[in-house]
């Protein structure tokens, strides 16, 4: 059994990549364990792990884009490196890629699941100021460090081969979840979910689409985040967080589900709900365009008047949304969690062996 230790946090969405992916690895032979950076579990989020027997430390320490400086970072990766040599990894996997920047006594995968760089990249354009830079450098040079750097979308490894001038592309293995059973009926709202307090999300433009559409529009999610960054809604119905049964009920009542991302490196929301059978409506980004063409309905970004059409569009035609549902229900069928395990066991079995580390 190959013992993995995974960071994982609970601000995005890398809480549940990292349960589902931690379960769907143990049938593969390898066992993890997560390292919790950042704000603490909610009781629920314990009693979940500890319902798929995933061994959890919650460890206190900053996540990156919150640290400092540079020095708080390194610390929290001297940190890790030694909780995994407490628990005897033979591997890490940081879903923080400047977590990689230690001496660890085993190899490192680092997983970039988003960045400031490429964020600012999608979201802000333009060089990045002084205040963000220091923490881009950081994550250049631990990707470039990391026996093996994966992203979750080709979309995401491009931009940052591009803006770290990395010496290889990252790895590509998709994310994937669990589908939700859907109910059958189509329900008559439209629904979001994510931070919604994230300028990346483009909570903005829905808010505006929601004041020309006739369903009611639903969005789920913290409007504060944990660095100040908030977000004030009109027109949408706000529900606030939810607990993932509570997202999962709503999404099986296959609403419409839009996303108009600015930035988004996969999109686990998407996929949750397209496995639901829900019609998506998203953002022109590359990222979708990669896992979702064909199977979604794309409004250019920030064209709120654009959503509201599309919207408005598919709730006059049940019978063509009841299609684009089983069309993204289809595609959702590819990203699972099982398949998320597959590529990143190959990847871990590649980062541990002999000829590699001796390479590195």
């Amino acid at each position: 059994m190959t013992r993995l230790l995974m960071t994982a946090d609970v601000v995005g969405g890398v809480w549940q990549y990292a349960l589902e992916l931690a379960a769907a690895l143990r049938p593969l032979g390898v066992e993890a364990h997560l390292a919790v950076l950042g704000p603490a579990l909610s009781t629920a989020q314990r009693g979940r792990a500890g319902a798929l027997g995933i061994g959890v430390t919650e460890t206190g320490l900053s996540l990156d884009w919150l640290a400092r400086d540079a020095g708080e970072v390194r610390r929290t990766a001297d940190a890790l490196a030694r909780l995994a040599a407490l628990h005897g990894a033979d591997v890490v996997q940081v879903n923080q890629p400047a977590f990689a920047l230690a001496d660890y006594a085993m190899p490192v995968v680092a997983v970039a699941h988003s960045c400031v760089a490429s964020w600012w990249d999608a979201v802000e354009h333009g060089p990045l100021p002084v205040d963000l830079a220091w923490q881009a450098a950081l994550t250049g040079d631990a990707l470039a460090r990391a026996d093996v750097a994966v992203c979750p979308s080709a979309a995401l490894a491009d931009t940052l081969a591009r803006l770290y001038a990395l010496p290889r592309r990252p790895r590509v293995v998709h994310n994937g979840r669990t589908a939700v059973a859907s109910a059958g009926a189509l329900a008559g709202t439209v629904f979001t979910a994510g931070r919604l307090w994230d300028r990346g999300k483009d909570v903005a433009t829905l808010d505006r689409a929601a004041a020309q559409v006739a369903l009611p529009f639903e969005a789920a999610g913290p409007l504060v985040g944990p660095n100040g960054e908030q977000v004030a809604c009109v027109h949408l119905h706000t529900l606030g967080m939810l607990s993932d049964g509570d997202v999962a009920g709503r999404l099986a009542a296959r609403p419409i589900f839009v996303s108009a991302a600015r930035y988004e490196p996969f999109g686990l929301a998407v996929l949750e709900a397209a496995s639901a059978g829900c019609a998506l409506v998203l953002s022109d980004i590359s990222t979708f365009r990669e896992l979702w063409d064909g199977a979604a309905r794309f409004v250019g970004v920030g064209d709120d008047a654009g959503f509201a059409l599309a919207i408005e569009a598919l709730a006059a035609d049940p019978v063509g949304r009841h299609e684009a549902g089983e069309r993204a229900r289809v595609r959702a069928s590819r990203y699972t969690p099982a398949a998320n395990a597959r590529g990143m066991a190959a990847i871990y079995a590649e980062a541990c062996a002999p000829q590699k580390r001796a390479a590195a």
